[in-house]
């Protein structure tokens, strides 16, 4: 899947607003920043395809530590407000406090992102009832702050274009500096989850079985939930809310079953950038020369995903596998 990416990464760099042939292409990569298409590879398209691949694994391993979390298949950045906690903290900084620093935007959004999941699995009693009534308590706390967030930016008047992009979740323009800004959350996220494999592996057991087996529940569940809004905090202020993606891959990467935790987050890591990578890819060609959000796309895809694993009697059940 990473050997996927890649090639996937690269011909990203062939199509948008100056398509490419694969010898300019070729040529571009091998001669950093001279010539326009140099120009173009290594300052627009290849940092905007590395950040693409960042946030879709990101989300892919947030959204795979809350379902081990809770033992929950539902359970997802989007599904349960950290997405929607991120969103409003932010646009509620751009708005009431324009000076403060992009710098910030990233532990504001980690704080949001993390009290609103705190309520989510607070309503929910813990995270650990059913999957649908766990899936209701975030799609209720996810409307609550969309509509502060809707006030928000009627408070603040005519917004730029750019905000109204960014909120529906897109990669235009993005440079180096916002790869390096969201790096170290996102691969904190991404270490610390392989890190704490072994008590993910204990935690599928039960709560009681790995309690029994010696390992600190409330620790380690903190610490989980901490290493999963990482990701989140990371990936928002760059990308916006991107959709489904903490749901569907780790879905999918369940089904394939790949063995322990350990591969399993490997994986959701390779087809969650993977996944971004192609629809960062079809944002830039379905309406060229314009360009589609990427969140569009990723609600479109993700959104029927949602109805199958609904409609499963296992899920229904509150099974987690």
């Amino acid at each position: 899947m990473l050997l996927v990416s890649i090639v996937i990464g690269f011909l990203g760099l062939l199509v948008g607003a100056k398509p490419m042939t694969l010898d300019a292409a070729l040529r571009a990569v091998a001669a950093p920043n001279v010539g326009t298409d140099g120009i173009i590879v290594w300052t627009l398209r290849f940092p905007r395809s590395i950040a693409a691949f960042l946030v879709g694994s990101g989300l892919a391993v947030s959204g795979y530590l809350l379902q081990s979390i809770t033992r929950n298949p539902l359970a997802a950045p989007d599904l349960t407000g950290a997405t929607a906690g991120a969103v409003v903290v932010i646009v509620s900084c751009f708005v009431f406090l324009p000076s403060l620093s992009s710098v910030y935007y990233a532990p504001i959004g980690f704080v949001g992102a993390l009290s609103a999941s705190a309520l989510t699995f607070w309503v929910s009693r813990g995270g650990t009832a059913s999957p649908l009534h766990l899936a209701l308590g975030g799609v209720t706390i996810s409307l609550f702050l969309a509509g502060i967030t809707t006030y928000v930016l009627l408070l603040g008047g005519p917004q730029s274009p750019s905000v109204m992009f960014w909120l529906s979740g897109g990669l235009q323009g993005r440079s180096w500096n916002h790869v390096l800004f969201m790096l170290p959350w996102i691969g904190i996220g991404i270490g610390g989850a392989l890190v704490c494999s072994r008590a993910i592996q204990l935690l599928a057991l039960g709560d009681e079985v790995a309690a029994g087996m010696g390992l600190r529940l409330g620790f380690f569940k903190a610490a989980l939930l901490v290493l999963a809004i990482l990701p989140v905090a990371g990936a928002t202020p760059i990308a916006g809310p991107i959709a489904f993606i903490g749901l569907a891959v780790p879905h999918v990467v369940r089904l394939l079953r790949v063995g322990g935790p350990a591969v399993t987050i490997a994986v959701n890591v390779a087809l969650g950038g993977m996944v971004l990578l192609i629809a960062d890819i079809l944002a830039r060609t379905i309406a060229a020369p314009r360009e589609l959000p990427i969140g569009i796309l990723t609600a479109i895809i993700g959104g029927p995903v949602f109805i199958y694993l609904a409609q499963r009697r296992s899920f229904l059940a509150g099974e987690a596998r």
